[in-house]
């Protein structure tokens, strides 16, 4: 299969939406990371994005909306609340789950009869969305490995398995969206991001947040969401993640022999081994913005394991260290 490099212009968006019309799968740009869609609507081209990726197929898909209007023919019993979410949070990096309406075919939702939500405010994505249809897309990568937040990397992944790749900039906020279920009482955080507790706790007071958010699930233990009980963003080197101060994580990473650091740009002049810097430590945005393609240039450096420097756990630092343990298989390391 050819992949298209198509541009995210007028020309590049409506040749994007005609593919997918025609149950083709392309790769678009999010604030997010780069998602892999396919109509929400039709079985086949959904079934295309799972084997493009290698997902397993008990893993649910988001389903991404241009309008508020649009929620209703793919979401029911839907809550008061998740509109007042929507008019604070929407367009922008929120999932929400609802029950799913017959439109959605069951293999979107893994066969729950749920359906995960979201409107994003990239303006090339809801254009294309706009001109076609609601799309089902996770993010645009070989399922396992670091979501893709620039195209270069979509195409590293997946040329020649999918129709087109819409070639657009860097993706703004870096990590996937925030995920919260609305068909349990109370609410639930599923997956950390962007939109954070405390913001969330702003319409949702009772909001919790699950345990598979911050550690591995027990081994036969019934997850919240599938997705969680697998391994993800992961490079091929061994990654460990490492808790502590900057004293103690630059003492403990120089140590190593054939080993690497992923580092905080104020550590990164005291550390002696190959390092990688992703963000500053007191501002969680630019961990998130940069994490992903961290990891993914992190097998370049040709050494036996990686130890990431763990971030807070405040605000968008959640979705960080949400990420970040999972990529290292939930190896943590603490100091």
């Amino acid at each position: 299969m050819l992949t298209k490099r198509l541009k995210a212009d007028k020309e590049g968006i409506e040749q994007a939406a005609k593919i997918l019309k025609n149950g083709g799968i392309v790769a678009i740009p999010t604030e997010t990371v780069y998602g892999l869609a396919a109509s929400a609507y039709d079985e086949n081209a959904v079934t295309k994005v799972f084997g493009a990726k290698g997902r397993p197929q008990d893993n649910p898909l988001i389903v991404h909306i241009a309008d508020i209007e649009d929620l209703k023919a793919v979401a029911k019993d839907i809550p008061n609340s998740a509109y007042k979410a929507a008019e604070r949070f929407w367009p922008g990096p929120l999932t929400m789950i609802f029950k799913r309406t017959d439109k959605i075919p069951a293999s979107v939702s893994a066969g729950l009869d749920t359906v995960a939500v979201r409107m994003p405010s990239d303006k090339t994505a809801r254009e294309i969305i706009k001109q076609s249809l609601p799309l089902a897309a996770p993010s645009a990568n070989t399922s396992g490995k670091p979501s893709p937040t620039k195209a270069k990397y979509v195409i590293e992944d997946l040329d020649g398995k999918i129709d087109a790749v819409v070639m657009s900039g860097d993706c703004a906020v870096g990590v996937e969206s925030t995920v919260i279920t609305l068909v349990t009482n109370p609410p639930r955080l599923l997956r950390p991001g962007a939109v954070t507790v405390e913001e969330l706790k702003e319409i949702f007071p009772d909001i919790a947040v699950d345990s598979a958010v911050l550690a591995e699930p027990k081994k036969g233990e019934r997850v919240s969401s599938p997705g969680m009980k697998y391994k993800h963003y992961a490079p091929k080197t061994e990654t460990y993640l490492v808790e502590g101060n900057t004293e103690q994580f630059v003492q403990f990473v120089n140590s190593k022999e054939n080993a690497a650091a992923v580092c905080f740009s104020e550590e990164e002049g005291k550390i002696t081994v190959p390092k990688l810097c992703y963000g500053t430590a007191d501002d969680e945005a630019t961990l998130a913005h940069s994490v992903f393609s961290v990891l993914r240039r992190a097998d370049d450096l040709k050494v036996n394991a990686i130890y990431v420097h763990a971030p807070s756990k405040n605000g968008v630092g959640l979705a960080v260290y949400n990420r970040l343990i999972r990529a290292a298989a939930f190896r943590v390391i603490k100091l």
